[in-house]
């Protein structure tokens, strides 16, 4: 994939996650902080930050929890390790970090 493919499809990724996170979720905030990263600011504190990296092609979350690169397989941004979608997983990697304040 060309790299301005890349920044296109991830841009817009970030951009959807931005629009669902804050639509439906009183207890955070969702934020653009910079040339393709998006941050995700927990009640209490705590925050997950979302990235394009564009060396691998790829959209990286990191959390307390810990990391997960996504690559876009054509239809997808999937997990590189288990094939999973990212949306699921942040979705997952969101409530994980909120147990672990409780």
């Amino acid at each position: 994939m060309r790299d301005s493919d890349f920044i296109v499809l991830a841009e817009r990724a970030l951009a959807d996650i931005e629009r669902i996170l804050d639509a439906g979720d009183a207890d955070l905030d969702c934020f653009p902080a910079g040339d393709g990263v998006l941050e995700i600011e927990l009640a209490g504190g705590d925050g997950i930050v979302i990235n394009r990296h564009a060396a691998t092609q790829e959209i990286w979350i990191a959390a307390r929890s810990g990391g997960f690169h996504f690559r876009w397989d054509g239809k997808a941004w999937r997990d590189t390790k288990d094939g999973r979608e990212l949306m699921p997983v942040l979705r997952e990697v969101i409530a994980g970090e909120r147990l672990k304040k409780r």
